[in-house]
């Protein structure tokens, strides 16, 4: 450990330290974040950009009356360290390790639980505006990036915060990016290839030569006088001060001593105040500044050369890159499919259509809400657009899925990445919500590929619906099946039977499909005969198949990475129902009705039963509960998950 990190059990520590001691310190805490990152995984050049920054707002204020707020959370390593989670830093994400993002439940000093963006601001004046309420003192910092700016949420509340007038902080963290370079005209006025070097280099040279002579020492101190009006011309400040912020900036974001004194100075300033910090992403590790992309959420790396440490095995591609080569495909195929997503062209690997036909992509920043209308427009215009956006972030648009394209009946697809559990982010991130949320819209279809093969085919499909789809698919690599090179439009509603049984039927759902084939082996070599069915889609479900192995079998497991409440399960339950099947039992396998922690994916599934062995438990547990007749059978029996 090293010698300064090693002292500070508390922000209260940081006080005690020189401002030459807090610089050495911030060299400790990167090595630190570098090194358990490489071990670990996780965000290295969001935290790394922000270390001065930590320790000047620590230095400054006192956590946790004061509160300080992390937007999205990714830069929050360095505030961990120093906020008394030292010495179980390095089990940073792993399964009952400290999450990579503020926690509550891990700190007096984690004010909020986040993972999605542009969400600070908001909490920030909802805190303050309850702590003016409640006579409480205290102040409230936001650390908001300049790419999480670019949500509408977060103007909403800039716009509120100049209007309520209450003490508040805003920072914002400005390195340029977001996870991918920031797009739009908001990010162009805060570049600082205007705000810093353009009026650094204007004020230095202006003062070094009008203090050549005394005459000319007045004339800059009358111009000194001015410097606010000079200031709302050079930098952002017009901007800010118009929503009624007293705006500060732009300051060196890697200069401790000026951070410092900025601090103290507006730390006492009355009302609504925007510093405006220059950092750089990755700052301190070479590889991470020159890729900060690259470097802003990873897996283990070599720190020495900055590569991915690989696994020796060969792996299948992963879904996304099955998903971005048949995105370029089926587009240079048909000249009216575009692509659009929200500030994440490489994640979900949308950078393809980007790189081969630029004028058909489409980035619209940290604006989900945004992404979706805009599709709808395009849609209605004759275009086929397609929505590619991580299924927690497109919770932030239900509203706008459903008001703005399913009530008209737009075509417009919707990519889902990262459906299911998707390890190490945890709660925040996981996206096991997407098939309740979508299969209950009227006009939307909803599917969900066996492997990746079956991707790129329904991909096909959704493109030529004439109404909404969405294709749902999960982080990682596909199973390693060969892929057609003929796309074909699959039958709409209709399941794959992949096995033929003789004791119950097992439905699944998404890769869970090859889960239910595992299972079913082992259930044959126990002497239990199971179908496996491989559902394909969530709405409109195979009823003819469905009515026809619970007429066969009697038992039914269903398998789904997605909420039991509302998902998949629950649309073979009311499908039975209304089809007036009252001594069919069935037994759902998925999500309980609580958030799931940090992990790997593979101890996850093992932890909610979605692993084979479970799913032979299930099995077993559903025959042997026939065979007692423990089940009275006077409706449909949904067995709860153990």
């Amino acid at each position: 450990m090293s010698c300064l990190l090693k002292k500070i059990d508390s922000p209260d520590d940081l006080k005690k330290l020189s401002q030459k001691e807090l610089k050495d310190l911030a060299k400790e805490i990167r090595k630190t974040i570098v090194t358990t990152v490489s071990e670990k995984g996780g965000h290295l050049a969001p935290s790394l950009g922000v270390v001065e920054l930590t320790l000047a707002l620590h230095y400054c204020f006192e956590s946790p009356k004061d509160k300080i707020i992390w937007d999205v959370g990714h830069q929050s390593y360095a505030h961990k360290l120093i906020t008394g989670r030292r010495d179980r830093f390095s089990t940073l994400r792993q399964q009952d390790g400290i999450s990579g993002f503020p926690k509550r439940s891990e700190s007096e000093h984690d004010i909020l639980d986040t993972g999605h963006s542009s969400t600070s601001i908001s909490a920030a004046l909802g805190i303050s505006t309850a702590l003016s309420l409640l006579e409480k003192d205290g102040k409230v910092v936001a650390v908001i990036g300049d790419g999480s700016m670019t949500a509408g949420m977060a103007f909403e509340a800039l716009n509120n915060a100049g209007h309520l007038r209450k003490d508040l902080i805003v920072v914002l963290n400005d390195n340029e990016m977001s996870i991918s370079p920031n797009v739009g005209a908001l990010s162009s006025f805060l570049s600082r290839k205007l705000t810093s070097r353009l009026a650094t280099k204007l004020k230095g040279e202006l003062e070094s030569f009008l203090k050549r002579t005394e005459v000319g020492e007045n004339i800059w101190q009358v111009l000194k006088k001015s410097e606010d009006s000079l200031k709302s011309l050079l930098t952002p400040g017009m901007l800010f001060e118009a929503l009624q912020f007293e705006y500060v900036g732009p300051i060196p974001g890697h200069h401790i001593d000026t951070l410092i004194e900025t601090f103290e100075n507006v730390k006492n300033v009355p009302g609504p105040v925007l510093v405006h910090v220059l950092t750089k992403k990755g700052k301190g590790y070479a590889p991470a500044e020159k890729h900060p992309d690259l470097f802003h959420g990873l897996g283990p790396f070599d720190i020495e050369t900055g590569k991915p440490k690989k696994s020796s095995t060969p792996k299948p591609p992963s879904y996304t890159e099955i998903f971005g080569q048949t995105m370029v495909r089926l587009a240079r195929e048909d000249s009216r499919i575009v692509g659009i997503t929200a500030a994440m062209p490489a994640g979900t690997g949308l950078k393809a259509l980007q790189e081969a036909l630029p004028d058909r992509f489409f980035d619209v920043g940290i604006a989900e809400q945004h992404a979706v209308t805009f599709a709808a427009g395009m849609a209605l215009e004759g275009l086929k657009p397609v929505v590619a956006i991580y299924s927690t972030f497109l919770q932030r648009a239900f509203d706008q899925i459903i008001h703005d394209v399913c009530l008209t009946k737009l075509p417009v697809v919707f990519a889902l990445d990262r459906g299911g559990l998707v390890g190490d982010d945890g709660p925040t991130h996981h996206g096991v919500f997407d098939l309740s949320y979508l299969r209950m819209i009227p006009n939307m279809l909803v599917m969900a590929p066996k492997d990746e093969n079956e991707l790129q085919h329904m991909l096909y499909t959704a493109v030529r619906c004439d109404g909404p789809a969405a294709v749902r698919y999960p982080r990682g690599n596909g199973v390693g099946v060969s892929l057609d090179w003929q796309l074909k439009e699959l039958e709409i509603g209709k399941a794959e039977m992949l096995k033929e049984g003789s004791d119950l039927a097992i439905w699944a759902i998404g890769h869970h499909v090859h889960t239910a084939l595992l299972a079913a082996e082992e259930l044959e070599r126990k002497g239990i005969k199971a179908s496996v069915i491989n559902a394909r889609f969530v709405k409109p479900l195979d009823m003819e198949l469905l009515e026809r192995t619970a007429r066969d079998f009697g038992k039914i497991v269903t398998i789904e990475e997605n909420a039991l409440m509302g998902g998949f399960g629950s649309a073979i339950l009311e499908a039975l129902a209304d089809k007036g099947f009252s001594d069919v039992r069935v037994r759902r396998l998925g999500l309980p009705d609580r958030f799931i922690q940090h992990g790997s994916q593979q101890l996850l599934r093992k932890e909610v039963g979605l692993d084979v062995d479970s799913v032979v438990s299930a099995c077993k547990e559903i025959m042997e509960s026939v065979s007692a007749g423990s089940v009275e059978p006077a409706k449909v029996h949904s067995l709860p998950v153990q």
